[in-house]
């Protein structure tokens, strides 16, 4: 349970905690009871975290900051790789060197560039909200080895309807559904909230208009008859403000729901990402164009939809194909 509770002052929503006899109490700008449960995490780490400099002390921080969302329960694996290097160094102190010297000896320890890529990306990612914080004056550079190239696998249709009948909790299921339906990031879907869905004009707005964080891939799109149903039974029952819960909780990682159903189907592989990638492949194949697809998966730039995806169109280079077409006599 949170050290903090949420009360009332004059009809507003405030966080509120003790600090021995002495009881905090902040404003949280709003008389939702709703929204007062969404900005009260933050509103308390911000009035709460350390001060610190070292890197440990700012990734504790950055912790507190983006406490209930699913890249801190990842930070917890990845802070056990980094704290032997970086945990005692200023985080203005990190230098190119200590980047090198890391990464060679994770890949000693038998460590994937793409781990290694994710854990400095994490280190990154806290140095940068420290700056934008001014805990620190400026973020240094963090240099990774080079991120892999996407992973090619994707679901068929029919292996997602058999992977939603193999997951075994109803949570599992609708998150799937959700995703396949939106193209929605694992993230994005975990972080949805009943007032973003809009039955009115079958429309999902992913992205959370409180959230100042720029955050990828996360678009307004228009709900299929298959998700608006499953949806609107979910929200009859639905206890917190998220669409995706389990025992009254928001759900902070499907993936070893997933991971278990997709092993029973004999796709081990399957992912959270891969249901975002599957559902951009299903786009393509039904020939629709990579701009829209662009628009639907929230990509900033179409090049990104095009270098991946538009090989899986029918029409893919074919009129170039049909130009060569050698007349056999």
């Amino acid at each position: 349970m949170p050290v903090w509770r949420i009360t009332r002052l004059r009809g507003e929503y405030c966080v509120t905690w003790d600090e021995g006899d002495i009881r905090r109490r902040y404003r949280l700008g709003t008389d939702d009871p709703q929204e007062a449960a969404r900005r009260a995490p933050a509103r308390y780490a911000e009035l709460t975290r350390p001060r610190g400099s070292t890197v440990r002390e700012l990734w504790e921080s950055y912790c507190l900051d983006k406490e209930g969302r699913s890249v801190v329960t990842t930070m917890k694996y990845t802070w056990k790789a980094l704290e032997a290097y970086f945990g005692d160094v200023e985080g203005e102190a990190v230098t190119v060197a200590q980047c090198r010297t890391y990464t060679r000896d994770r890949r000693a320890a038998g460590k994937k560039d793409g781990s290694i890529h994710t854990e400095l990306g994490h280190l990154r990612s806290v140095l940068v909200w420290a700056q934008k914080q001014r805990l620190i004056a400026h973020a240094p550079h963090i240099e990774r080895p080079s991120k892999p190239d996407p992973k090619e696998g994707y679901l068929t249709r029919d292996e997602v309807a058999r992977l939603m009948e193999e997951a075994n909790v109803p949570h599992v299921r609708l998150a799937i559904l959700l995703m396949i339906s939106t193209g929605a990031r694992n993230a994005a879907a975990l972080q949805l909230t009943w007032d973003r869905v809009d039955f009115d004009r079958s429309m999902i707005h992913l992205r959370n208009p409180f959230d100042r964080e720029r955050r990828k891939g996360r678009a307004t799109v228009p709900m299929n008859d298959t998700l608006k149903a499953a949806l609107v039974e979910a929200k009859e029952g639905a206890l917190t403000p998220y669409v995706v819960e389990w025992g009254g909780n928001p759900v902070l990682s499907i993936k070893k729901g997933i991971k278990t159903a997709g092993a029973a189907i004999g796709r081990p592989d399957a992912s959270p990402h891969m249901l975002r990638h599957s559902a951009a492949v299903w786009l393509a194949e039904d020939g629709h164009s990579m701009d829209e697809i662009a628009q639907f998966l929230g990509h900033e730039n179409s090049r990104i939809t095009f270098k991946t995806y538009a090989r899986y169109s029918p029409t893919y280079l074919r009129r170039l194909a049909d130009s060569l077409e050698v007349k056999v006599q």
